[in-house]
């Protein structure tokens, strides 16, 4: 069987790919989009939605307002019983995923790309052109690739970490909380440091309440290895989140689970790097999730490698410029996620915070692109 052949390929088809497609295909290019999941699925995430990310999705045509995300205003910094809030620099939203990325991926259809789902591709050949095996498809033959597979690599295109992912485990769960707490979480997201790591709090569409936690692996294997031990520890010793969940009924089969994802990671391509391959999101970059903006980098990093391509500029043109805008943020943000991480830190963190509440919002500005590289790339896009 002859090769599919396709003028740009996209592997992975959450924000960064499907948001890259739509720039791509709307401008008439031919993009093939591969998405290994066959329908709508939750992903860990914190589904927090920052400004940069709504003005994406918004200039990309997407109706984010139709798609019923909770607005999100103000930002509570707890440990044990100190609470710290304060407003945000702007409304953010509290959107799940599985809403969201379906609905960016029935828009990229929309804008003209192809998506073939439930298809999972690895590279067999990128001299030259590159050739891609995908499940159930045979081979694509493409002369682009935008590597854009989240947390989950390539064989053949493996990220290479400066250092070893930390012991660390994240879990995501969604909750039906009851009235008085629902309420309480109204407008809010909750960011709670604990002894063994930090979660996040905060509603999402259809009044859910998305939990989204990273903890230490040796206190995971204390609790007994499970899911169910390290809630019961965690609202044990944890009480606003005891507060919080302790009437809460899970709305998920069971936990979104991730390990070892290695945060502070930029893509440095080595000298000999393909041209025609553009690594986007978590391929190009991983930022921490306790202040850092994961979703706003993906679809950043679809845009200017979008545009990059329109434009006639190779990947590693591309490089150089996403490295430029993020590298700095990633940095910042690995600072304050290593303040959260142990309880000293935790008590100055807290006890600033206190002081000067406006401080949080600094943090939050720090660890953003920066506005003028996001106006930049948002007026390049057709």
């Amino acid at each position: 069987m002859p090769p599919t052949t396709a003028e740009v390929a996209v592997v992975g088809g959450g924000l960064a790919g499907a948001g890259a497609a739509c720039v791509l295909a709307k401008a008439g290019h031919e993009v093939m989009l591969l998405e290994r999941e066959a329908s709508a699925t939750h992903k860990i995430c914190g589904e927090f939605l920052s400004t940069e990310t709504q003005g994406y999705l918004r200039r990309l045509g997407l109706d984010l307002d139709g798609l019923g995300g909770h607005v999100v205003s103000h930002l509570r910094l707890v440990r044990e019983n100190t609470i710290v809030e304060t407003a945000l620099p702007f409304n953010g939203m509290g959107l799940s995923r599985y809403r969201l990325d379906e609905a960016l991926l029935n828009h990229a259809c929309q804008c003209g790309a192809q998506l073939s789902r439930g298809q999972r591709a690895s590279v067999a050949d990128i001299s030259g052109s590159i050739d891609l095996d995908v499940q159930n498809a045979g081979t694509v033959r493409t002369n682009t690739l935008f590597l854009a597979t989240g947390k989950h690599d390539l064989r053949e295109l493996r990220r290479h970490p400066d250092t070893p992912p930390e012991d660390l485990v994240g879990f995501k769960m969604h909750f039906d909380v009851d009235s008085t707490q629902r309420h309480a979480l109204a407008n809010h997201v909750e960011l709670v440091l604990f002894a063994h790591g930090y979660a996040g709090l905060q509603r999402v569409e259809d009044g859910r309440v998305n939990l989204c936690l990273l903890a230490e692996g040796s206190w995971l294997k204390a609790c007994g290895g499970t899911w169910e031990g390290l809630l019961e520890e965690l609202l044990r010793t944890c009480p606003h989140l005891q507060r919080r969940l302790s009437n809460a009924t899970p709305l998920l089969s069971q936990p979104l689970t991730i390990y070892r994802v290695p945060y502070g990671f930029v893509y440095n391509p080595p000298a000999n790097s393909a041209g025609n391959i553009y690594r986007l999101g978590d391929q190009v970059g991983v930022i921490s999730s306790f202040s850092g903006d994961g979703m706003g980098i993906a679809l950043h990093s679809g845009v200017v490698a979008a545009t990059h391509y329109l434009a006639g500029l190779d990947a590693g043109s591309y490089h150089r410029r996403i490295r430029h805008d993020i590298a700095s943020q990633i940095w910042r943000a690995g600072l304050l996620y290593r303040a959260s991480r142990w309880a000293p830190s935790q008590r100055l963190l807290m006890g600033w915070t206190r002081l000067m509440p406006r401080s949080l919002r600094l943090a939050a500005s720090l660890t953003r692109i920066p506005p003028s590289a996001v106006t930049q790339a948002m007026e390049r896009i057709p």
